[in-house]
């Protein structure tokens, strides 16, 4: 039932719940306690409201947002309270008295300093807030950008402004019940003080050196360093704040190139989400600022997502622009035919040129190149199951997609079916659940059965954890969870003192990355998931959500895995181990695998997963594993071959594109030259 409310009002918590509950029931409250009228009734129904909406903005509740569209925003809950304060005065008959004066011009000047105080913050930040954004880009020794305010001034600056008539309110409650105008007096006085004391605050941040220079010069100043920089090869990317792992895949392949590498960015969301890289990146919100940009040297351009903006970049032909996309599977998103706006289209392996083929979408056989997937390089081969280990399946299914169509995940139809085989397994194996991050935010139906996954799985590792026949090594899963503490606290000394900027204008001046510390970071980070794996019993169920344990982290340590249509899938492939895919849509054995390349050599599941046991015969006994030879060929024929490295094959595509764009541009040069030498030899004529 809780359950159920927290999803329906869209809150992160049981608390969150209460708090909402309290505030909106704290208001009728209010109103009652005035009409009375009762002072102590007041003070404590008030307080309830200021602390429940307090403990709302903390959590960036949802809800809080709501209340804004409907209106019932921030400042309309502080002046209901105001006014019912007044209320108050009145039904105590203190209409004629001083306070009653004092409480009403209090109020009304209070609010006479918002405006000020709201076009001070705005006009701070507007100012503060640059054309572009970057990281890795030396615009500090080019630029003049001074330190952000503090950010006590402008962090929630709305919700501090209005808390401010805590000490009037406060007061004036006193006054009432005392009988005294005194304490009120002091109160408002107070309030006034701190508010009048707020803006002023605020007011050197809007002139002179504490401003940074206007957008031309910080473009003139990008445009300055990109001609110093001479960037070769850039990485394009524009989504939302969800998307943002699209590009968080292609970062360590970018560090890897052999041209000059930059990132190119459209959302200052992605930027602020982006994972740590050595590579210069640049952020730049708007389409003409972009299509002014001087990317004269850029020769290749890579696309990791089809969207509309990339059209700023598509127009430019000085440069090759290549989709390279953010997974590989036989989704319908794998052949796009917005595909055939670009030069070329790179995909893993034979299996994507024959995808484009059979999908007939405008895209040239002649425009594919097979690159392999550098991204799995981290992905270990599978060695089988240790003797005397318990094997581990991984359930990583995908989320149910915009269209909603039920065969896109087998969360929904399949879930608990799967989930309850597997725990319920003879001999006994662990499960791992590892879900897409974008699991619910379409169907509530998918949230929902995401929960009772989870729920399952937490209630199954509770039970095991009392059942005798797992014992663990309490030594070390102690020593393990004391080297994740002192690895988290290393890591969070070193991203704390290198990331904690105080606004997006001061993280631009110091975002060139310590590649020492970097390399550090990265370092830790292997360390961090080897302990966070020996931390608890090998044996034990785990729910993984959140980027850490990473996708492939959970491939190397699982023994098998149960997912459906996705780049998952292929992934997973470069393994080599068992695995499964359900088949939620019931098209049946055969023409699932006719429609789906990825899965030949996959154990097939319906909906009622009663073929699991043919995936945990074939991890428990090489001998049943009859899809090994199937799974070394749709490597193959997925994934390209080993050698050379899918990271070599990449540069190598890299290089000869980067050669034809050249290409074209020299021949652009001559024709026009020739043209130029033409037309003044007619003229001379």
């Amino acid at each position: 039932m809780i359950s159920t409310a927290i999803r329906v009002a869209r809150v992160g918590s049981a608390a969150e719940l209460a708090a909402a509950v309290l505030m909106l029931a704290g208001f009728p409250a209010i109103m009652v306690a005035a009409l009375i009228p009762s002072v102590p009734a007041f003070a404590a129904a008030t307080a309830v409201t200021y602390l429940a909406d307090h403990y709302l903005h903390r959590q960036g509740s949802y809800l809080i947002n709501r209340l804004s569209k409907v209106r019932a925003g921030l400042s309309i809950r502080f002046l209901i309270r105001q006014l019912l304060l007044i209320l108050l005065l009145a039904r105590l008959d203190l209409s004629n008295n001083l306070i009653f004066y004092g409480a009403t011009a209090c109020f009304i000047a209070f609010y006479g300093l918002q405006a000020p105080h709201g076009a001070l913050v705005t006009l701070i930040r507007n100012r503060r807030r640059l054309p572009v954004a970057t990281r890795n880009v030396d615009l500090a020794s080019r630029i003049r950008i001074p330190d952000a305010p503090p950010m006590g001034l402008l962090n929630r600056s709305a919700e501090k402004m209005l808390h401010l008539d805590l000490a009037a309110v406060v007061g004036i409650l006193v006054a009432a019940a005392m009988d005294s105008a005194l304490p009120g007096f002091i109160g408002i006085g107070v309030t006034i003080v701190l508010g009048s004391l707020y803006v002023l605050a605020l007011t050197p941040y809007v002139r002179g050196k504490k401003v940074p220079p206007n957008a031309d010069k910080v473009l003139a100043k990008v445009d300055e360093w990109l001609r110093d920089y001479q960037p070769e090869t850039v990485l394009y990317f524009s989504g939302s704040k969800d998307s943002v792992y699209q590009v968080n895949m292609w970062l360590e392949t970018m560090e890897q190139l052999e041209s000059r590498p930059l990132i190119i960015l459209r959302e200052r969301v992605i930027l602020q989400n982006l994972a740590p890289t050595t590579v210069p990146v640049i952020c730049v919100p708007g389409g003409v600022h972009l299509m002014n940009m001087d990317l004269s040297t850029v020769r290749v351009a890579l696309y990791a997502a089809n969207v509309g903006k990339n059209i700023h970049l598509l127009r430019v032909p000085t440069m090759k622009h290549v989709f390279i996309g953010h997974g590989d599977s036989d989704k319908l998103a794998s052949v796009n035919p917005f595909s055939k706006a670009y030069d070329e289209v790179w995909v893993a392996g034979r299996a994507g040129r024959d995808r484009y083929a059979i999908a007939d979408v405008g895209v040239r056989d002649e425009d594919i190149v097979e690159v392999g997937r550098p991204q799995l390089a981290p992905i270990q081969n599978g060695q089988g199951v240790p003797e005397g280990r318990m094997p581990t399946v991984l359930y990583a299914p995908t989320w149910e997609g915009w269209d909603g169509n039920p065969g896109n995940t087998s969360l929904m139809l399949a879930g608990e079916n799967i989930v309850k085989k597997l725990l319920k397994a003879d001999p006994p194996v662990r499960v791992l659940y590892k879900p897409h991050p974008f699991t619910g935010t379409v169907l509530p139906k998918a949230g929902a059965a995401h929960e009772k996954v989870t729920a399952l799985i937490e209630k199954a590792a509770a039970e095991r954890a009392t059942d005798p026949r797992f014992q663990a090594d309490a030594t070390v899963t102690a020593a393990a969870k004391a080297e994740l503490a002192r690895i988290e606290a290393r890591l969070a000394a070193l991203v704390g003192s290198g990331g904690d900027k105080g606004d997006e204008a001061e993280a631009t001046r110091d975002g060139v990355v310590d590649v020492a510390k970097y390399e550090e970071i990265a370092r830790l980070r292997g360390e961090w998931n080897d302990a966070y794996w020996r931390a608890f019993p090998v044996w034990e169920h785990r729910v993984v959500t959140g980027a850490e344990p990473r996708l492939y982290d959970c491939f190397n340590v699982s023994d098998a895995m149960v997912s459906d249509i996705s780049s998952v899938v292929s992934d997973f492939i470069a393994s080599g181990k068992p695995y499964a895919v359900t088949d939620s849509a019931e098209l049946g054995v055969e023409e699932f695998k006719r429609q789906n390349t990825a899965v030949r050599a996959a154990t097939i599941l319906s909906n009622k997963a009663t073929e699991l046991g043919e995936l945990l015969d074939a991890v428990r006994d090489p001998a049943a594993d009859l899809l090994a030879e199937d799974r070394v060929e749709l490597k193959q024929y997925l994934l390209g071959p080993d050698e050379p490295t899918s990271i070599e094959q990449f540069n190598t595509a890299v290089a000869n594109l980067a050669i034809k764009a050249e290409a074209r541009n020299v021949g652009q040069e001559s024709r026009a030259a020739a043209s130029a030498a033409e037309a003044e030899a007619t003229t001379k004529a």
